[in-house]
């Protein structure tokens, strides 16, 4: 018998979940929610233009129903769930699910090599002598991404002014800490060239990129991996932080 909805004995005692939906034919996971309340029941109808919907409706069709489980409950918050989770996803692999997207929070709480956690809540300050730019790309990044991903995510588009032309070096900085080093060869107007997930096109007006390269291993063993929250303003929401230029 199909579970509708569920009393409200049973939603207090579960608070803040994390569930999941399988294919009762193979047993495998195919989505990973995390919710309160009826959220877990919230899909069987099937309805949307979602992966998930549709692999639910094949299920209809062939008069089966998805598997509901509870992967975790009585989690105490939203931020505990999302951190199940993104931990589900990353454990699973997004290529293996119907999720459009990763778990949120998944860029600093997600699957990483330990050194990379410890090297958000350890890091060394960095001293910056060179003329930089500090490009903060918090959108763009995540774990395993590619080093092609991670320079078009740095490189633009920005709106930058003229103090661009000065600066030598880009960092590309999430959450504080630097993740690779780029040596500034030439600004140009956005569009200007392809990028990965951007299709070359007209040049935007008043927004730049820079093409260049990875820093020489001396200037990336200075400041990769290296805190620089202290030169960036606390609640800025500028991307673009400019050092020594």
């Amino acid at each position: 018998m199909q579970i509708t909805r569920l009393p409200r004995s049973v939603t207090r005692e579960l608070g803040h979940y994390v569930y999941l939906y399988s294919d009762p034919l193979t047993g495998k996971p195919f989505y990973v929610g995390k919710g309160k309340g009826n959220r877990a029941l919230s899909h069987l109808n099937g309805s949307g233009k979602s992966e998930h919907a549709k692999i639910i409706r094949d299920l209809k069709k062939m008069g089966k129903e998805p598997l509901v489980e509870i992967l975790a409950h009585g989690l105490g918050s939203e931020k505990a769930a999302h951190v199940v989770e993104t931990a589900a996803i990353d454990l699973f692999g997004l290529d293996n699910l119907a999720n459009a997207v990763l778990g949120h929070g998944s860029r600093r709480y997600g699957r990483m090599p330990l050194e990379k956690v410890m090297s958000f809540y350890q890091s060394k300050p960095a001293k910056i002598k060179e003329p930089v730019v500090l490009i903060r790309i918090s959108r763009a990044y995540r774990y395993g991404m590619s080093e092609v991903e991670l320079y078009d995510g740095t490189r633009g588009i920005w709106v930058a002014g003229n103090r661009r032309e000065r600066a030598k070096f880009a960092f590309a900085v999430y959450a504080g800490i630097v993740r690779e080093v780029y040596q500034i060869a030439k600004w140009l107007p956005a569009g200007s060239t392809f990028k990965t997930g951007y299709p070359q096109g007209q040049p935007r007006r008043g927004r730049w990129e820079f093409v260049g390269r990875v820093a020489p291993e001396e200037i990336r063993r200075k400041y990769v991996d290296r805190s620089v929250a202290e030169y960036i303003k606390e609640g800025s929401r500028n991307p673009i932080k400019y050092v020594n230029c």
